[in-house]
C-alpha cells in the first residue's frame, strides 16, 4: 500500500535519484572522452574506450526513458514536471555529444589531433563535474547563493569555450592549413562547444528550480 501511495503522490526521491544518476553519467562520459583522446592515433585500447563511451550514451538514454515513463505514471512530482524533463533532456545530450566527438576521433588522422581540443575536453569535464554537484542540491535546496555561484562557474566555462572557439576558427581560416584540416578541426570544435552548451542548459534548469523552491 505504501508503494502505491508513493507512486500516486510522488513523495519518494526516485526522480532525484534518477536525475543524479543522469548527471553522473554525463560526467562519466566526459571522463571517458578524456581517456579516448589520449588513446587516439591507433593505440590498442582506443576501440574499447570508444565502446565504453557508447555504453555511457546508452545508459543515459535508458535513464531518460525511465524518467519519462515514471512522469507518465506519477500523479505528483517533487518539482515541476517540465523542470524534470528539461534537466533530463539537457543531461542526455552530453553523452550523445561526447560519443559523436569520439566517433570523429576514430576517423580523424592522427596528425590533426590538437592540444586545443584537449583543452576543450577538459573544460567539458569541469562543467559536468559542477553540474553533478548542482543536481545533487535538488533534494534539499538550502543555499541558493551557492547554487548561483556554481551556475555562474558553468556560464564562465561556456563563455570561455565560445571565445576559444572564435580564436580557433580564426587560426584555421587565416593560418596556413589545408582545407581538409579546417573541415576536420572545425567539426570537432563545434561539437565540443555544443556539448558544453548542454552543460550550461542543465545548470540553468537547476538554478531556476532553486529560485522557484527556495
Amino acid at each position: 500500500m505504501k508503494k502505491l501511495f508513493n507512486k500516486l503522490i510522488g513523495k519518494d526521491d526516485r526522480f532525484f535519484r534518477l536525475l543524479e544518476s543522469a548527471a553522473e553519467e554525463a560526467h562519466n562520459s566526459a571522463l571517458i572522452l578524456e581517456k579516448l583522446y589520449e588513446e587516439a592515433g591507433g593505440t590498442s585500447g582506443f576501440e574499447k574506450t570508444l565502446e565504453a563511451l557508447n555504453i555511457s550514451r546508452k545508459k543515459e538514454k535508458k535513464l531518460v526513458l525511465v524518467i519519462s515513463e515514471r512522469l507518465c505514471t506519477t500523479f505528483s512530482t517533487p518539482i515541476d514536471r517540465e523542470d524534470i524533463e528539461a534537466l533530463a533532456n539537457a543531461l542526455s545530450r552530453v553523452p550523445k555529444g561526447t560519443y559523436k566527438i569520439g566517433e570523429r576521433l576514430s576517423i580523424c588522422p592522427e596528425q590533426f589531433a590538437s592540444d586545443i581540443i584537449k583543452k576543450q575536453i577538459s573544460m567539458l569535464t569541469r562543467a559536468t563535474e559542477i553540474v553533478v554537484r548542482m543536481t545533487g542540491t535538488l533534494r534539499a535546496i538550502k543555499d541558493v547563493e551557492l547554487i548561483q555561484d556554481d551556475y555562474e562557474l558553468v556560464q564562465t566555462i561556456e563563455g570561455d569555450a565560445d571565445r576559444l572557439m572564435v580564436c580557433l576558427l580564426r587560426d584555421l581560416y587565416q593560418g596556413n592549413v589545408s582545407a581538409k584540416e579546417v573541415i576536420i578541426l572545425k567539426d570537432m570544435y563545434e561539437l565540443l562547444e555544443a556539448t558544453i552548451d548542454h552543460c550550461r542548459d542543465a545548470a540553468k534548469v537547476v538554478f531556476q528550480v532553486a529560485l522557484k523552491y527556495s
